[in-house]
């Protein structure tokens, strides 16, 4: 035996449940128009109370904990340079002896001459005759200042070669750059022309200078947008 079942809709009678809604108080409508109006307010006050009050606390939920994570990262941060702390301390005062030893290779402005008396003093220590010794312009950096020499000895093969080597034992930094050897067909000598560059770094009051011509140029520029 088998089971039927069958749902008859009254199709007429839920559509007199809307006939002459506009004549009639809400109080007074049928019960599908009365439940259809408060599921629609209350759909609309949902709607309402997510933009204007859910939707502030919703974002500021996710600001939270995205600032949680971000905490939680610093805090593993700072555990791990805590255990590692005297590690950090000791590389810390490495650096600052590496720092204080370059320093000590970089004259300050009073030595300036007394280095250039030394470059000339190698060239002269090994016979070797200067044709050219011109200091150039000074170039400023951010924190060192550097001094370009053009040079050009007259000697034999293994005096220039010494003086180069004299040149790298100074106690201060000279690089030499732009080197170029030749022979003189007058005197049979050989010519060697360079450039002597040496560095030397900025006082207290340069540095100052130099932030405070940063700081300008910066403004300037912003300025200009």
């Amino acid at each position: 035996m088998a089971l039927k079942t069958r749902f008859d809709i009254d199709i007429d009678g839920i559509r007199e449940q809307f006939v002459g809604l506009n004549d009639r108080h809400p109080g007074l409508w049928p019960s599908l128009p009365k439940s259809l109006l408060l599921a629609g307010l209350f759909a609309l006050l949902i709607a309402f109370a997510y933009f204007f009050y859910w939707k502030g606390l919703v974002e500021e939920l996710d600001a939270g904990r995205a600032r949680e994570v971000q905490l939680k990262d610093q805090y593993r941060d700072k555990m791990r340079q805590a255990v590692n702390l005297e590690v950090l301390r000791k590389q810390k005062e490495q650096v600052a002896q590496y720092v204080s030893q370059l320093e000590k290779q970089l004259p300050s402005k009073a030595e300036m001459d007394a280095l250039l008396s030394d470059i000339n003093q190698a060239g002269v220590g090994r016979g070797l005759q200067f044709e050219l010794f011109k200091p150039g312009q000074v170039l400023v950096k951010e924190y060192y200042a550097e001094l370009p020499i053009d040079i050009r000895l007259a000697g034999d093969y293994h005096d220039l070669g010494a003086f180069a080597s004299d040149i790298s034992n100074l106690a201060r930094i000279v690089t030499l750059e732009n080197l170029r050897i030749q022979e003189n067909d007058k005197t049979g000598k050989l010519a060697m022309q360079a450039v002597a560059k040496t560095y030397r770094y900025l006082d207290q009051e340069e540095i100052a200078e130099q932030r405070r011509q940063a700081a300008a140029a910066k403004a300037q520029a912003g300025g200009r947008r």
